[in-house]
C-alpha cells in the first residue's frame, strides 16, 4: 500500500513537471485571419491601421499588429491552452483627436486590463495579462461604455501575440447552439400571402404575383382589377398598365383541391410606389464579386424551388461586379463578361413571378473598382478593369453626369429595383430620383449607405429607402447598433419610403474577406433578428445563397404572420416603449387596430465591457410585460407569432421567459 503511495506521488510530480515544461509558442494575433474572431462594425486591417497605414501610436511605430475602428469587439476561444496575452495598445495617430477611447481585455467574465481614457498623441500602454486557466478571452475598444453610440475613431492593438501551449491556436467561439423551430409548417389549404397594397405609376408597366401557400395544383382569380390589367390563372402573375390614376381594390382569389382563399387587394394608381418593405435577395453577402448570370438565375430558380414565392418573397438583386464599358443607343453602362443577354435573364426573372433589382453608384468607379454613374470624359472613357487601386476615385464624382442614360437603359432592360451607392449626399439623390421617375419602369430606389440622420426628411422625399448605418455583420454587436438604435429614424419611414438596416445575416455569408460560412448569430439572435426587421417595418432582402438554406433558416423566413408584420398597409415603424432590467419593449401599431409587439432580451448588451462577449453561461430571463409601459391598457387578446397560437386574454400584464438574446414577438388584440 505504502510503494502504491510512493508510485502515485511520483506519477503525481511527473506529470507537473510534464506540464510545467510543455512548449510555450507565440501565436502573433495579425498572422490569423482577424475578420473571423472580429465582432465590431467595421472590418479589421492586420499588421497596418484601419487606413492601410503603418500602425503609429504617440508618434511611434509598430510594423506588427492590427488596426480598427471603435467599436472593436475581438472574441477568441482558448481553453485554456492560453498562458499570457501581451500588446502594446492606444489611439492610432490619425484618429480623432478630440475622442478619448478605452482598451479592455476580459478573460471569463472578469476584466483583466483596462487602459482608461486614451486620446490620440498619448503614448501606448503595455498589456501583459496571465491568462492561466482561462477559456473565452474578449478585446475591446468603445469610447463610450454607456452604448453602441460612438465617436468612431481608429485604435491599435500593436505587437498584440498570445503565449500558447505547444501548437494550439486561439479559435473562434463556435455557434453550435440547437437550431429550434418554432413555425408550424403552412396547411394544405390556400393561404394568400402577398401584401395587401401595391402601388404603380399610371401607364408604367405593372407586376404583381399572388404568393399562396397551400396544396398545387391551385388555380387563381381576380375580380374588379382595373382595365389594363390581366390574370395568368395558373401563376398567379397580374401584368399589363393601368393608365388612369385611382385606388382600385380587387379580390384576390385562391383555390385548390381542399378549398379556397379570398383576399382584399388595394392598387393604387399614383405617384407612390414601394407601398410595403421591398422583399427579396441581394448576392453581395452571398457571392460578392463572384456574382454571375448563372448565379442570379441559380437564385431566382431556387427562390420558386424553396417555396419563398408563395410567402412573398420578391425581388432577385445584382449587387456591385456587373458593370462593363459604356455603349449603346443610351451612352449607358453595358454589362461585363458574366451577364450576357442580361434583358432576357431578367425577363426569365419576371417570367416566375418575380422582380430584379441592379446596383450602381454616382461616382466614377464603384467601391469594387467597377464604371459609375459619372465620368471625366463626355461620353464616358472609363476602362472597366476592376483594379482596387481605383477605390482612391470611389469617392470621387466626375464631371460628366450620366444618371439619365443609365436610368433610361435600366429600364429598357425591365429592372425593377436600384440600390445606388456612396456615401450620401441629396444632389447626387436629387438627380437619380429624377431620372428613374422619367425612365417608364418602376424601379425602387434604395441609397446605400450610412445616410446622414439629418437628412432623414431628404431621403423619405426622393428615395423608397435608405441605409441608415455601415454595412452589416454577422455579429450581435453589428445587429444591435444597426436595427435596435433606429427609434429616431421611425417618424421618416412609411408607405413608399423605408429605414433599411441592410441585408439580412441568416444562412451562409460571406462578410469582405471571409469566406461562406454559418451565420455567427445565436439561434436567438436570428429571432430577433428577423422579429426586429419586421417591426421595423425594414426591407427584408435575404443575404445568403437560397439554394443553401437549411430547414432552420428557411423556417425563419416563411413564417407568414411574422412577414405580415413587416408588410402591414399602414406602414408604421416599431418604437421603443421600455427598456429596462435587460429587455426592451417594441410596439408597432397594425392597420387592423392590432399591435404588434417585440419582447427583445438584451441582457444589457453594450452597458458594460462583458456585455459586448458570449460567455457560454447566458440563461433565460423572466419578464412581466406590464402592458402600460407600453402605452397600452385594459384587456388584450395575445397570440405568439413564432408559434403561430393563441395565448389567450390577458388583463395589464403578461409574465413570459425570454432567450438570451431572443424574443417573444406578439400580435394584441383588443377585447372589448
Amino acid at each position: 500500500m505504502q510503494k502504491l503511495s510512493t508510485y502515485t506521488f511520483l506519477l503525481f510530480i511527473w506529470f507537473t513537471i510534464a506540464s510545467c515544461t510543455k512548449k510555450v509558442t507565440t501565436v502573433w494575433v495579425d498572422d490569423l485571419t482577424l475578420e473571423t474572431f472580429s465582432e465590431g462594425i467595421r472590418p479589421v486591417k492586420a499588421k497596418t491601421n484601419y487606413k492601410t497605414n503603418p500602425i503609429s501610436i504617440g508618434g511611434v511605430q509598430y510594423e506588427r499588429g492590427f488596426g480598427s475602428i471603435t467599436t472593436s469587439v475581438f472574441s477568441f476561444y482558448v481553453n485554456g491552452n492560453a498562458k499570457r496575452f501581451t500588446a502594446e495598445v492606444g489611439a492610432d495617430d490619425e484618429g480623432r483627436k478630440d475622442t478619448p477611447i478605452k482598451f479592455f481585455v476580459i478573460g471569463d467574465q472578469k476584466i483583466l486590463f483596462e487602459s482608461g481614457e486614451m486620446k490620440v498623441g498619448d503614448p501606448a500602454k503595455k498589456v501583459d495579462v496571465n491568462l492561466s486557466g482561462i477559456k473565452r478571452v474578449g478585446l475591446l475598444v468603445t469610447d463610450n461604455i454607456g452604448g453602441v453610440k460612438n465617436n468612431i475613431t481608429y485604435c491599435d492593438w500593436a505587437n498584440a501575440q498570445f503565449k500558447m501551449i505547444e501548437d494550439s491556436l486561439p479559435r473562434q467561439i463556435s455557434n453550435s447552439e440547437e437550431k429550434y423551430i418554432l413555425t408550424p409548417k403552412p396547411a394544405d389549404t390556400p393561404r394568400i400571402n402577398s401584401a395587401k397594397v401595391f402601388g404603380a405609376t399610371p401607364g408604367n408597366p405593372f407586376l404583381y404575383t399572388i404568393s399562396a401557400t397551400g396544396k398545387r395544383p391551385m388555380q387563381f382569380s381576380a375580380e374588379n382589377l382595373p382595365q389594363g390589367l390581366v390574370l395568368d390563372s395558373q401563376t398567379g402573375i397580374i401584368s399589363g398598365k393601368v393608365n388612369k390614376k385611382d385606388i382600385y381594390r380587387a379580390t384576390l382569389k385562391a383555390k385548390n383541391e381542399l378549398g379556397e382563399a379570398s383576399k382584399t387587394l388595394k392598387i393604387n394608381i399614383g405617384d407612390t410606389i414601394a407601398l410595403t418593405p421591398p422583399i427579396g435577395w441581394n448576392g453581395w453577402n452571398s457571392w460578392g464579386g463572384k456574382i454571375d448570370r448563372e448565379k442570379v438565375i441559380a437564385s431566382a430558380d431556387a427562390m420558386v424551388k424553396m417555396g419563398l414565392n408563395n410567402h412573398g418573397w420578391t425581388y432577385i438583386n445584382i449587387d456591385d461586379t456587373w458593370q462593363g464599358m459604356r455603349g449603346g443607343k443610351l451612352t449607358a453602362l453595358q454589362p461585363n463578361e458574366k451577364f450576357p443577354e442580361i434583358k432576357e435573364m431578367v425577363g426569365y426573372i419576371h417570367s416566375l413571378g418575380l422582380k430584379a433589382g441592379i446596383y450602381s453608384t454616382p461616382y466614377i468607379y464603384s467601391y469594387a473598382g467597377y464604371i459609375g454613374a459619372s465620368s471625366e470624359f463626355e461620353k464616358g472613357g472609363e476602362t472597366c478593369e476592376p483594379d482596387k487601386k481605383k477605390r482612391n476615385s470611389a469617392t470621387l464624382i466626375g464631371k460628366y453626369r450620366l444618371e439619365t442614360n443609365d436610368a433610361l437603359q435600366m429600364a429598357e432592360w425591365g429592372f425593377d429595383y436600384l440600390k445606388y451607392d456612396w456615401r450620401i449626399d441629396v444632389n447626387s439623390t436629387e438627380r437619380m430620383s429624377a431620372a428613374l421617375k422619367k425612365s417608364g419602369r418602376d424601379i425602387i430606389f434604395s441609397i446605400s449607405n450610412n445616410a446622414p440622420f439629418e437628412k432623414a426628411a431628404d431621403w423619405a422625399r426622393l428615395t423608397h429607402a435608405w441605409r441608415t448605418g455601415p454595412d452589416i455583420r454577422d455579429s450581435w454587436n453589428s445587429l444591435y447598433y444597426l436595427a435596435f438604435t433606429l427609434d429616431k429614424w421611425a417618424e421618416f419611414a412609411g408607405p413608399g419610403h423605408w429605414n433599411d438596416p441592410d441585408m439580412m445575416i441568416l444562412g451562409n455569408v460571406s462578410m469582405g474577406p471571409t469566406e461562406l460560412h454559418p451565420t455567427r448569430l445565436t439561434p436567438d439572435e436570428q429571432y430577433s433578428h428577423v422579429s426586429i426587421f419586421s417591426l421595423l417595418a425594414a426591407p427584408l432582402l435575404i443575404g445568403c445563397p437560397i439554394e443553401q438554406l437549411d430547414d432552420f433558416t428557411l423556417n425563419l423566413l416563411t413564417n407568414d404572420e411574422v412577414i405580415e408584420i413587416n408588410q402591414d398597409p399602414l406602414g408604421k415603424s416599431a418604437r421603443l416603449m421600455a427598456d429596462e432590467n435587460g429587455v426592451q419593449i417594441w410596439l408597432k401599431p397594425m392597420e387592423d387596430g392590432s399591435f404588434a409587439a417585440g419582447l427583445f432580451n438584451t441582457d444589457d448588451f453594450a452597458k458594460t465591457p462583458q456585455s459586448y462577449f458570449r460567455w457560454g453561461n447566458e440563461t433565460p430571463k423572466s419578464f412581466t410585460f406590464d402592458f402600460a409601459k407600453a402605452g397600452l391598457n385594459g384587456k388584450w387578446k395575445l397570440r405568439d407569432v413564432w408559434r403561430q397560437s393563441d395565448l389567450g386574454e390577458f388583463d395589464g400584464s403578461f409574465q413570459t421567459e425570454i432567450r438570451h438574446h431572443g424574443v417573444v414577438m406578439l400580435r394584441m388584440y383588443p377585447v372589448k
